[in-house]
């Protein structure tokens, strides 16, 4: 029997994206160790999150004014690989990397990369405007919670061709949305919640579209629905 590495049937586009989590972590713990950057590291990760994060007032800003900088439209792709510690990124990257192997067994990369993006940009856009308090937002929750969304759509197709109950493909984010809620009445709510669902709502949504054979499944579906 040969050895395998355990990452050998990840899709690489997954891998990458859980190393640049890990990287921009890694930059930011070795700075605030004092390993690099000398004094003017301690505020790396601080000068990245304003650099780099999404901000709801600015959301709105952009949103009430209909100007949309590049600059600024650049955080909604950035904010995922900016976390506020090491314990914040290992989970939102584990996820990533547990559903991103599910989901890229199936979709091909650049579908694995549209659900990640989409989730991570609609989520924050939803998160900027519905969050009345002001706020930033930061790390990979919103775009991890995208493949959870892939996932759970392939799970429904898979269901749906057993003729079982296709409910049952919505059991993951239900668990999780119970964990949060018990942990916003615990210790509060940051609204991050917000982004999470319309992200896990995204990627289900633009699964129809980029699974293979989706969008033709979307058609016969938009069909039969106009011959009913």
């Amino acid at each position: 029997m040969r050895n395998q590495s355990p990452v050998n049937d990840i899709s690489p586009v997954v891998v990458v994206l859980f190393a640049v989590m890990v990287l921009v972590e890694g930059v930011f713990a070795a700075a605030e160790a004092g390993l690099v950057g000398g004094r003017m590291g301690i505020g790396w990760r601080v000068a990245m999150i304003e650099d780099y994060g999404v901000f709801g007032s600015l959301v709105r800003w952009m949103w009430e004014r209909g100007e949309w900088p590049l600059e600024h439209l650049l955080r909604f792709v950035t904010y995922p690989f900016l976390h506020g510690s090491f314990v914040h990124m290992i989970f939102a990257a584990a996820i990533m990397l547990a559903l991103g192997k599910y989901v890229g067994d199936r979709f091909r990369w650049w579908a694995v990369l549209v659900v990640f993006f989409s989730a991570s940009i609609l989520g924050a856009l939803a998160w900027g405007l519905l969050k009345t308090e002001a706020g930033m937002l930061i790390g990979g929750y919103p775009a991890a919670y995208g493949l959870i969304g892939a996932f759970t759509y392939i799970l429904w197709l898979q269901l749906r061709s057993l003729g079982e109950p296709q409910l049952r493909a919505f059991q993951l984010i239900g668990f999780l949305m119970v964990i949060r809620l018990i942990f916003g009445l615990l210790f509060g709510s940051d609204g991050v919640w917000i982004a999470e669902i319309v992200g896990f709502a995204t990627g289900f949504g633009v699964s129809f579209l980029v699974s293979p054979g989706g969008f033709a499944r979307l058609r016969e579906a938009i069909r039969g629905a106009g011959q009913t």
